[in-house]
């Protein structure tokens, strides 16, 4: 079972504007609503793939309700520790030529609901898989990642980790099975700035010798390097389609990479299924579905 966290759901409001004037009134087009972050997704898409998963994490009031109804309605299922006071954020996105974002800040997380989601991670067997996410809200403590990670050190879960700065690289020791920095959160690691493939190759095996298994490095419309755990680079290009919402794409890499992971470690294919993934979220208006995943991998 693939199990992920999100630490601060949301909903995700999009409005479409035609022009957009500050201080005045504005009236969308169309809107649309989505249930968001980033371990939802990876567990959203995992399902559209066939992947067993369960999403965990915090939410609170009825926009909290409303994210558990639509992670339901994927047919993942979900675990989330529901909060006494306030009320899971909502995000504002106005697209109207550029995007415009207003995200909340989400709820308080105390620590007995902090000491709640524990008992729930510490019920993960050997051979589950659990994926850390994104940045860690105000709530929480800045090391809630590291005692996540000690809590299963040694007890054969698989760890995923995408994040950034020191909260990626004070994981390392627990030796995660696949972490997923960009070419830019990587440079800022090193404090360089990477231009070249040869330089990406080198951070990212750097990375695997302070303990990562896997370094996935996505490098936008370069495509993605892969240094795997037998230490073979591996290259890929992009998908090929009309961009219409990066919202998700590295969040569904993450998910077809390790989708593609399952039934052992042909990484020529996982990375393949995770950059199809990426593509197929890039091309849609939300997350990507198996249908279009199947027509990309078919080009890669």
């Amino acid at each position: 079972m693939i199990y992920t966290v999100t630490f601060n759901p949301a909903l995700d409001y999009v409005m479409h504007v035609g022009t957009f004037a500050k201080g005045e009134t504005n009236r969308s087009d169309r809107d649309e609503m989505y249930v968001g972050g980033k371990g939802i997704n990876v567990a959203v898409v995992l399902g559209r793939l066939g992947i067993k998963a369960e999403a965990l994490g915090f939410v609170a009031g009825f926009t909290g309700d409303e994210i558990e109804r639509a992670v339901k309605a994927e047919g993942v299922e979900c675990d989330f520790v529901h909060l006494a006071q306030g009320f899971s954020r909502i995000n504002v996105k106005i697209k109207s030529g550029c995007e415009t974002e207003l995200n909340g800040c989400g709820p308080q997380i105390p620590q007995q609901a902090v000491d709640e989601l524990f008992k729930k991670i510490d019920r993960l067997e050997s051979g589950d898989t659990l994926v850390l996410a994104g940045s860690i809200p105000s709530a929480l403590p800045a090391d809630i990642y590291e005692r996540i990670l000690a809590r299963l050190d040694g007890r054969g879960v698989r760890t995923a980790v995408d994040a950034t700065g020191a909260l990626l690289v004070n994981v390392l020791r627990y030796r995660p099975f696949l972490i997923k920095p960009n070419d830019r959160e990587l440079g800022e690691i090193f404090s360089r700035e990477l231009k070249t493939d040869e330089e990406i190759i080198e951070c990212a095996q750097a990375l695997r010798k302070k303990g990562a298994v896997n370094v996935l490095v996505s490098m936008a419309g370069r495509g993605s390097i892969l240094a795997d755990e037998f230490g073979k680079i591996h290259r890929i290009g992009t998908a090929k389609g009309k961009l219409i919402n990066s919202v998700g794409a590295g969040d569904s890499m993450v998910a077809g990479f390790l989708a593609g992971c399952m039934s052992g470690p042909d990484y020529d294919y996982a990375l393949r299924l995770g950059t199809a993934c990426g593509g197929a979220t890039a091309f849609s208006n939300w997350l990507a579905d198996k249908e279009t995943v199947d027509k990309l991998m078919s080009t890669l």
